[in-house]
């Protein structure tokens, strides 16, 4: 096999897939388990295996990048030049270019235990940040104008999926405890007014007053979100024949 053909063996798949990924409109952000559920069992066994299928999973990206970057440098074809070009273009649509703009920070955290315990009518689940309260803000934040937008350290693209074990967030594979950040780059205005709106966020803030739930809102006149590393490999059903 020639350089050409290995430049075309790489490159084709990651240009293809990052088109197929601008035609999922549907967010999967709201599929995730919930950060409440009722069986608790072998989290630690569960957190081990999805931090190894991560760290896996990035290494693998790695090395698929810099076949990628080889193949095209090996060869300066019109159509390699073509096909290099069209996969730039796409980045910063689908999510792996960073982003520099006017962003908000949302910060959500746990409350605090109260000293003499948990008073009659709460539970200890009012005290936790819960996935849905992340949806709420992250949902908001797209409501308002968002152009970019991150998970604590990670981009947030059309497949990702937020899952948790327990109260620990899991965010495509790599694991997570509050305090968390939501980070997006966009109109501060707009989105600001799309979280004041939000019922979710609505919902949230009440416990943040009632039992002290963590909340806080920072406005950078230049934020960053990063670019997105995981694989871009798309899923979809198959019929059974």
């Amino acid at each position: 096999m020639d350089r050409a053909d290995r430049k075309w063996r790489w490159l084709v798949p990651i240009v293809l897939a990052t088109i197929g990924l601008l035609l999922v409109t549907t967010a999967r952000l709201a599929q995730g388990t919930d950060l409440r559920p009722e069986r608790r069992t072998e989290l630690a066994d569960l957190i081990a295996a999805e931090e190894q299928r991560a760290d896996e999973a990035l290494e693998r990206v790695e090395t698929l990048r810099s076949e990628v970057e080889a193949a095209t440098a090996a060869k300066h074809d019109p159509e390699g030049k073509q096909l290099q070009q069209l996969s730039e273009r796409w980045g910063a649509a689908v999510g792996i270019d960073e982003v520099v703009g006017p962003a908000l920070t949302v910060t959500l955290d746990d409350a605090p235990i109260p000293p003499d315990g948990i008073p009659d009518g709460y539970a200890a689940d009012d005290y936790v940040v819960h996935q849905q309260d992340l949806q709420a803000v992250v949902n908001a934040l797209w409501a308002g104008g968002a152009e970019a937008l991150q998970v604590m350290d990670q981009r947030i693209i059309s497949t990702s999926a937020v899952r948790c074990v327990g109260n620990t967030l899991i965010l495509q594979g790599r694991v997570y405890s509050p305090p968390y950040t939501v980070t997006a780059v966009g109109p501060p205005e707009r989105m600001q007014r799309a979280l004041d709106a939000s019922p979710g966020v609505g919902l949230y803030l009440q416990y943040v007053d009632l039992i002290g739930l963590g909340y806080g809102v920072e406005r950078m006149d230049s934020g960053t979100v990063v670019g997105y590393e995981g694989l871009l490999q798309l899923r979809y059903a198959q019929a059974v024949t």
